[in-house]
């Protein structure tokens, strides 16, 4: 069923202020449809001492990307759109989808409703319930992420500038679900998406022995492992082949053991996949999310950028996906609130390393060789995301997932040749140099 609601409001979102990339910031916070709220004591940053650097949060993926990043996909990809959103809820009446209680105005003096008006849907969890607990994390990342939703989404659809978003709101029968908001065939776009999905349950015995062979130690009871996870995950295409593509995921994980004890971390990133390398796009891209890494502690940015460049390498091609950017997991110090600061650090530089260049971009000139030469790099972010990705496969696995959602990574269109090699120094040359070697783009 789809309930068509109207549009969002209108007027610019993100506008550049400096250069050619400039720095994205919010319109006037006068403009309710560009207001983003925070919960009270969250504004601002302060420097992570040791952040990263806990006994599981670096080195390498020790558990959670596979189980995190696909509990969080269940929510599938999206996009939605500034002033041309239809807000499609596709819910069965029986789902529950909410509203004010009647008599009730929520939104005259209530934060938090005020807050969630300018999200592309209401919150999975109901507002009740996230009254109850202004403070646990649980809520703090869900309002958070319901927020970088919104953001990425208007600012997509500024650029796009034709193109109706479709706002899915599903249900998981096993516990939670998502919003999942899907662009296609725009002007700009040819498949864009930014989703969420709160979710949670047990963990089934083979995801639970899947933690602890990764470093996990769980106490089970009766069996069971009671479990939250929830997050923000994006990939979006371009149709323009100088338009590179962009991915990134932010996500929260609590396990709950026999015991009584609650396991937690944080897990995400953010990466850049061009189909032809620009040095000022990728020391833009690269520049931005640095500059959001400082302001926790000098030493992150290096750190999260090789683990990124080491996790989407596509082993039987012998090169990377992209051109990377940042990717982290199992993040459970310094502290849970810190932690949390610095996801949404990181989530907040979506936006401005990303949107300015697409609008740089998206009205290039292109020949059908520049088109062909980017079908065969869409056809290696499919191997990457069918092959190695540990969050796609877990989620194909999984019973009760959502493979629709799961499979919206996806572009649209892709290409494979036999024994396909570009000639020497040629610009298809020059990326799969980087591709095979990654480089620093910040010193």
């Amino acid at each position: 069923m789809a309930l068509r609601l109207g549009r969002l409001g209108s007027g610019p979102w993100w506008r550049a202020v400096r250069g050619d990339y400039g720095r994205l910031r919010a319109a006037s916070p006068r403009s309710a449809s560009a207001r983003v709220c925070r919960l009270p004591g969250t504004a601002g940053t302060q420097p992570l001492r040791g952040l990263g650097y806990g006994p599981s949060a670096g080195g390498g993926s020790r558990l959670g990307t596979g189980l995190a990043a696909a509990l969080a996909g269940l929510a599938g990809l999206a996009a939605a759109a500034f002033g041309h959103v239809q807000r499609a809820e596709m819910v069965p009446k029986s789902s529950g989808a909410r509203s004010p209680s009647p008599g009730r105005r929520e939104e005259d003096g209530d934060e938090l409703a005020r807050r969630c008006s300018t999200f592309m849907s209401l919150p999975v969890t109901k507002l009740q319930e996230l009254r109850k607990r202004p403070e646990d994390m649980k809520t703090k990342m869900e309002l958070m992420i319901m927020e970088i939703q919104a953001q990425v989404c208007r600012a997509l659809a500024q650029v796009d500038g034709v193109a109706d978003f479709s706002v899915d709101r599903w249900e998981r029968k096993e516990g939670g679900g998502g919003i999942t908001c899907v662009l296609q065939d725009g002007r700009v776009f040819e498949k864009a998406g930014v989703s969420i999905s709160v979710v949670h349950g047990n963990l089934s015995e083979e995801a639970a022995n899947q933690m602890r062979g990764r470093g996990k130690t769980l106490k089970t009871k009766d069996g069971k492992l009671p479990f939250t996870a929830m997050g923000v995950s994006s990939v979006i295409h371009p149709k323009n082949p100088y338009a590179p593509t962009m991915h990134f995921n932010y996500r929260y994980f609590e396990v709950e053991e026999a015991d009584g004890k609650t396991d937690w971390w944080f897990g995400g990133g953010c990466d850049l996949t061009p189909t032809f390398l620009n040095q000022e796009d990728a020391v833009h891209f690269h520049r931005t999310l640095k500059e959001a890494c400082d302001q926790h502690g000098p030493d992150i940015y290096p750190k999260f950028k090789k683990w990124c460049d080491d996790y989407f390498f596509i082993v039987h091609r012998g090169e990377r996906r992209g051109i990377g950017g940042i990717f982290f997991d199992d993040l459970d110090s310094p502290s849970k609130e810190e932690a949390f600061r610095f996801v949404k650090t990181c989530a907040e530089a979506v936006v401005p390393s990303y949107v300015p260049i697409v609008k740089k971009h998206c009205d290039d000139s292109y020949t059908p060789r520049d088109k062909l030469w980017q079908q065969l790099r869409r056809g290696r972010y499919v191997e990457f995301n069918l092959v190695y990705d540990r969050g796609t496969k877990f989620g194909l696995f999984t019973p009760g997932s959502r493979i629709e959602s799961i499979l919206m990574s996806l572009p649209l269109t892709a290409r494979w040749e036999y024994m396909h090699s570009p000639p020497e120094n040629s610009k298809e040359a020059e990326i799969l140099e980087v591709l095979r070697h990654p480089k620093d783009w910040v010193h």
